[in-house]
């Protein structure tokens, strides 16, 4: 079976950004992806995408994403897995380049958030990666699912407040030099506790923003080496799927599907998970980075706010995490968080992060989470010298 590089890298900053369409990102971050490349044709385009027939009654994404692009005439296709749809586009394309279908291939995850005013507006739309009938229904929204995991988590390891506020600690550390981050500020334990309550015992501190952004990545059978004789191999992939429902699963404080996926995808590449030298993972909310942790193997349940407090995650410790400030404070673009993570964790292992360098990767990986854990892709990079 073939292999898959990827050879272009482009994204946009994230944020409230009133002067871009929903186009206007796409093209920026495409564009900007095949200049990196050097490319200028693709044989096929996917696009990672949760809420823009809500947010901004626009489908056909695909096409659209193409048109604007002046790439018409090539297959496009639009990817939804609730947050975890950036992941599963870039899954998706590495498998036609797999298959054989296709050479070489755009990847494009996208979300405009800002365009609806009223918070409720996307509150609902976020809700939709939950379950309707019940869950929904009965007036759950996905900060208050978040919530419940994340009370049993703290009843369970006996974890005070400040145990989660490690984590959202570093990522504003990690996001203060990063151009393009959403939230470039420090914020200390004090802040932390001091910050509101939005579903009890998420404080406001444990939670990503909302924002608008684009992120993509050209994909690519041929392998391509930069000046130094660096390339980029997207070496392992998976998906998993776990129930919809919270009330369905067997134990809310276990990721099954993230576990799996990882499993599957260090498999695939051949690389124990012992390898990683730098990873992302999906910390939507503070309790959502602590069980993807336990997910990857790296902590042991309920010894994921020691490791974060320990300063073993950070930029220049045995195992960085999420150095460009993660969903918390880069910013949860959400279709378009999974390419960004491939993203920034390509250009952490072709050492061109900038100030979030973190020292000699060679292997790397991305965990996308969609829903509560209900889909999640792990995508494992390395790199070829």
């Amino acid at each position: 079976m073939r292999k898959v590089y990827v050879i272009g890298s482009g994204l946009t900053n994230i944020g409230t950004l009133w002067n871009y369409g929903l186009r206007d990102l796409i093209a920026e971050a495409g564009l900007a992806a095949l200049d990196e490349a050097g490319v200028d044709r693709v044989d096929a385009i996917f696009v990672g995408n949760m809420m823009s027939g809500i947010l901004n009654a626009q489908e056909n994404l695909g096409a659209y994403a193409a048109d604007y692009l002046g790439l018409s005439g090539v297959p496009a296709f639009k990817v939804e897995a609730a947050c975890g749809s950036g992941g599963a586009a870039v899954l998706n394309a590495a498998l036609a380049i797999k298959s054989g279908l296709f050479d070489r291939v755009l990847v494009i995850g996208v979300e405009k958030m800002s365009d609806m005013t009223a918070i409720e507006d996307v509150t609902s739309a976020l809700a939709t990666a939950s379950e309707a009938e019940y869950e929904l229904f009965w007036g759950a929204s996905f900060v208050s699912l978040n919530a419940l995991i994340m009370r049993a988590y703290a009843m369970q390891y006996n974890l005070s407040e400040e145990d989660f506020g490690w984590l959202p600690i570093l990522m504003h550390k990690n996001a203060t030099d990063v151009p393009y981050a959403q939230l470039r500020f420090p914020i200390d334990m004090k802040a932390y506790l001091n910050s509101p309550m939005i579903a009890e015992p998420i404080r406001l501190l444990d939670s990503a923003p909302t924002g608008d952004g684009a992120a993509a990545l050209v994909l690519s059978a041929s392998e391509s080496r930069d000046g130094e004789g660096v390339s980029v191999e997207l070496s392992g992939f998976w998906s998993s799927t776990d129930t919809v429902a919270l009330y369905t699963r067997e134990d809310l404080l276990e990721l099954k599907a993230a576990k799996i996926a990882a499993k599957k995808a260090f498999e695939m590449a051949g690389i124990p998970s012992s390898d990683l030298d730098v990873v992302e993972v999906h910390d939507a909310f503070s309790i959502m980075g602590y069980l993807n942790l336990e997910a990857l193997g790296i902590v042991e349940p309920g010894k994921a706010h020691e490791f974060i407090k320990s300063g073993d995650a950070e930029r220049n410790g045995p195992l960085p995490v999420n150095p460009e400030g993660g969903l918390k404070a880069r910013g949860h673009p959400v279709g378009a968080t999974g390419v960004y993570q491939i993203v920034e964790i390509y250009r952490q292992l072709a050492g061109r992060a900038g100030s979030a360098q973190v020292p000699d990767p060679k292997v790397g990986a991305a965990m996308n989470v969609g829903g509560t854990g209900a889909n999640v892709v792990v995508t494992v990079l390395r790199r070829v010298s």
